[in-house]
């Protein structure tokens, strides 16, 4: 699933965001009605970091991890 700040997700986004346009969402609050919706669906929950670097220092990683 595509996560907030990738490609695919911006895309859904702006459909979403079209979506509630078409039915009446004054323009302001479209985008942010869009961004809530993908936010809110658990589909679209980030993974985590996927490498080493992204976990952080080895010093402050959390034991186990």
């Amino acid at each position: 699933m595509p996560e907030p700040g990738s490609k695919d997700y911006d895309k859904q986004r702006a459909r979403r965001r079209k979506e509630a346009e078409r039915s009446g969402v004054p323009d302001r609050h479209a985008n942010e009605e869009a961004n809530e919706s993908l936010q809110q669906d658990p589909r679209r929950r980030s993974s985590g970091p996927r490498t080493e670097r992204g976990r952080g220092p080895k010093g402050e990683r959390p034991e186990g991890g």
